[in-house]
């Protein structure tokens, strides 16, 4: 593997993932504090202090691996999980929704602003290749989070938001897969099954959802 690549490819993608995950988490437990739960308050969670989500493992050392394994073709990982207690809320079922869509919330904003980005570097006649990347780096991230995250499978935020969308009886039986949940989704993912029935449709309406909202910008430098 070519050494040089990976380390453009690092510098690149560094600064979006950490904001990627690191505002996708704050904005988790601002939504929980807001809406009647302070335990991510108290733990200091609310930041934009990218040490306090980063999980080691899942953050690091598991995209680097899968990077190396792979060659770059399939990347996996995961940043440590805001600690919500959904009985704190002051409607529990209704302000779990919000609480979820929180976090792949702020990567569509994310994905947006990289784009907004982009137009005004382009704009002031700035072509710098490496600058470039990064926004384009910054929309992909934040598309990527944004569609799997709303997988509507426990315990990701799609399948937070499924729960407090259904009736109490499907939702206790939805909720009822979370301890397994996790796994279930890797394998979904190894299979393929994520990406191809989910991740790239909904990859497809995020895109062209932000082509629209970017389009002014667009008429506006040529």
């Amino acid at each position: 593997m070519d050494i040089q690549n990976l380390i453009q490819t690092v510098l690149v993608y560094a600064l979006p993932v950490l904001f990627a995950i690191t505002v996708h988490e704050a904005a988790h437990g601002y939504a929980a504090y807001r809406l009647g739960d302070s335990t991510a308050f108290r733990l200091g969670r609310i930041t934009l202090n990218p040490m306090k989500h980063i999980d080691p493992v899942g953050t690091i050392l598991m995209p680097l691996m899968l990077y190396f394994a792979t060659s770059g073709t399939f990347l996996f990982g995961y940043a440590k999980p805001v600690p919500v207690n959904f009985g704190k809320l002051r409607n529990p079922k209704r302000d779990m929704v919000w609480v979820a869509l929180a976090g792949p919330g702020a990567n569509l904003v994310q994905a947006f602003l990289w784009g907004v980005l982009m137009y005004l570097l382009v704009g002031s006649g700035i072509t710098e290749p490496f600058f470039l990347k990064m926004c384009r780096a910054g929309m992909l991230v934040n598309v990527v989070m944004f569609a799997f995250n709303l997988f509507p499978l426990p315990p990701l935020d799609g399948g937070r938001i499924l729960v407090g969308l259904l009736p109490y009886r499907q939702a206790a039986l939805v909720s009822r897969i979370e301890p397994w949940g996790f796994f279930i989704v890797m394998g979904l993912v190894i299979a393929g099954v994520i990406s191809s029935l989910w991740m790239q449709p909904v990859m497809g309406l995020t895109f062209g959802l932000l082509n629209i909202l970017l389009s002014p910008l667009n008429f506006l430098i040529r």
